[in-house]
């Protein structure tokens, strides 16, 4: 199936599935489950050393992850993001979780992903 074939809600639960994923794995300190779905160009630049040095200053600054809502989805030629409304156990406010994902040998893969 072609990207634009897919519906709002077949997208989000997809995407709300990669995005558990890399949040659970976060929260675990669990690098080779938080990179399993990466294309290769952010594998390569999320190195073990790399993700266990982000991952314990947001833990230690924020705390661990809380409730996230979905906001909207963007559809590109190549690739769909997605931007939440994303919660932390310590720190205060709403922060922005986005992720961008891309469908590579028939796998949906994450190519971006960032909480701020």
């Amino acid at each position: 199936m072609e990207m634009t074939q897919y519906s709002d809600e077949q997208l989000w639960e997809i995407g709300n599935g990669l995005m558990d994923n890399l949040m659970q794995a976060s929260t675990e300190i669990d690098h080779q489950r938080h990179v399993q779905d990466f294309t290769q160009r952010l594998s390569d630049i999320v190195h073990p050393e790399y993700f266990e040095r982000v991952v314990k200053k947001y833990q230690q600054e924020k705390g661990l992850f809380t409730e996230r809502t979905p906001v909207e989805i963007f559809r590109r030629e190549n690739s769909i993001a997605f931007v939440w409304k994303q919660g932390f156990s310590i720190a205060k406010g709403e922060f922005v979780a986005e992720m961008v994902m891309m469908r590579i040998d028939g796998r949906w893969l994450v190519d971006h992903a960032a909480v701020f």
